[in-house]
């Protein structure tokens, strides 16, 4: 990467916490029946955001997250998995022996529910082995992971004990955002203590920041700096309209675009925890959707290229059962306008369970509305997970069947065979071999694995070679292996 290339930015970790971001305060008068309106005189301009931010900055806390890791001395060359691979890792001072330490992270989080549940950034807390808050009084509580979810980059964390009801704020909806309505982000940027920061809406449903799963983000020219993540944006009603969660920078600082999850997404991921749900339950729709370029907008006589395009459909799914048939343009979801398959993914992801939503396409330069099924993703075989121990380059692997539901869960290309990896340990073979997480193992030595009994039998016995064959992003990769 070049030394001053645009890069996005997690505002977590290292330095300190806490953001919140507030727009409009209780003193202006109300807004006209037109909507809303400029300062109209020297008084309206010397109003204060004060009442706002001393009624929310209390349901801002700090995230102290710690986990332990192992660190290496001596040879710096120990850690090269080539090394580590084909010379093996001496023990003992000076090669590389593993010590363990504690390793620190702190981020910003929102008191959602006066019963001491936290909304806060998947990456905050990610790997945590314990969790810590710090409220704005200067108490201090344990806190307990109740859900972690990845794809959003979203966690949810409920404070142990404490007397009495804690100081929360209230979810709004994103939807009611305009650009340019008014934000304020109150946090500890940099540890150099809270500090309040004034900005506006700059954009929404920015859908090409390549961060977490759903692209659909709030973006704001709230100065947002490292140790802000998790923090909250907040409506001129004094509402969670948004987690802070990144930047775009040249220089590791803010540079005024940062952005922010929105909060009918934040409520959908807060009320699978509250239902005691250790992953989020979504709809599925079981279609593969991309994004229509000028190209096929000329080719579908569009006047501009918009909506999403539907390349297939699985059987007996949700999309086949509703009627969506491969070449339709989905043009929008519960009558909100979708510009491309981000958005439609956003929207139809945040829409409850059960029931059904109305999806307009166009169909061969006809529009229609069909009625799409609101259904989990079905785990069709149960997952015999399984984590293999044994002498081959899988050792270290957790694997999985393949159902919809895991490919939904981990965001794997749907196979017709296979395993799926779900989890690798650290420092062992199969890390050392790159096998990552959401590969869908389809070979063994010429053996195809369409289960993991397949695996755990094709790799009992030692093997001078090893010939994988796996799928990863869509592509089938082949590798030889020495055992």
């Amino acid at each position: 990467m070049k030394r001053f290339a645009p890069r996005f930015i997690r505002r977590s970790a290292v330095v300190a916490a806490l953001l919140l971001a507030v727009p409009a305060v209780a003193q202006t008068p109300a807004p006209s029946a037109g909507g809303p309106r400029v300062p109209s005189s020297r008084a309206e301009i010397g109003l204060s955001f004060a009442p706002i931010v001393a009624r929310t900055a209390p349901a801002i806390v700090n995230v102290y997250a710690m986990k332990a890791v192992q660190a290496r001395r001596g040879n710096p060359l120990m850690d090269d998995p080539f090394f580590r691979r084909f010379f093996g890792v001496p023990q003992g001072p000076g090669f590389g022996g593993p010590n363990e330490r504690v390793q620190r992270s702190l981020g910003s989080g929102v008191i959602v529910d006066a019963s001491g549940l936290v909304v806060t950034n998947n990456h905050v807390i990610e790997g945590a082995d314990e969790v810590r808050i710090s409220l704005s009084d200067k108490r201090e509580f344990d806190a307990d992971i109740l859900l972690r979810d990845p794809r959003t980059d979203l966690a949810v964390l409920k404070l142990r004990g404490g007397k009495g009801a804690f100081p929360a704020v209230q979810l709004g909806s994103s939807d009611d955002l305009q650009v340019g309505d008014i934000v304020l982000a109150i946090g500890n940027p940099f540890g150099v203590g809270q500090t309040v920061t004034q900005g506006i809406v700059s954009a929404l449903a920015r859908t090409q920041v390549g961060i977490t799963d759903y692209q659909f983000f709030i973006q704001t020219d709230a100065a947002i700096n490292p140790g802000n993540s998790g923090g909250a944006l907040i409506d001129g009603a004094g509402r969670v309209i948004g987690i802070n969660t990144a930047i775009f920078s040249r220089s590791g600082g803010s540079q005024g675009i940062g952005f922010a999850i929105p909060a009918d997404m934040v409520r959908v991921v807060m009320q699978s925890a509250l239902s005691g749900g250790k992953s989020v339950r979504r709809p599925w729709l079981g279609a593969s959707l991309q994004a229509v370029t000028a190209d096929i907008a000329e080719g579908l006589d569009l006047a501009r290229p918009v909506g999403a395009l539907v390349q297939s459909v699985r059987s007996d799914s949700p999309a086949e059962k509703g009627g969506l048939r491969t070449g339709d343009l989905i043009t929008a979801i519960a009558g909100q306008e979708v510009d491309d398959p981000d958005a439609f993914g956003y929207r139809f992801a945040t829409r409850p369970l059960g029931g059904t939503v109305e999806v307009a396409i166009i169909r061969q330069g006809k529009p229609m509305t069909l009625a799409i099924p609101l259904q989990p993703a079905p785990e069709t075989i149960p997952r015999d997970e399984v984590t293999l121990d044994n002498r081959s380059p899988f050792a270290g692997s957790t694997v999985v069947n393949l159902s919809p539901a895991v490919v939904e869960e981990m965001r794997t290309v749907e196979a017709d065979k296979g395993v799926v990896v779900t989890a690798i340990v650290e420092g062992s073979p199969a890390d050392l071999t790159n096998l990552k997480a959401g590969d869908v193992i389809l070979e063994v030595n010429g053996v195809t694995i369409s289960r993991t009994a397949d695996l755990v039998k094709a790799t009992a016995a030692p093997s001078r070679m090893w010939r994988i064959t796996l799928q990863r992003g869509g592509r089938t990769l082949s590798a030889m292996l020495p055992g």
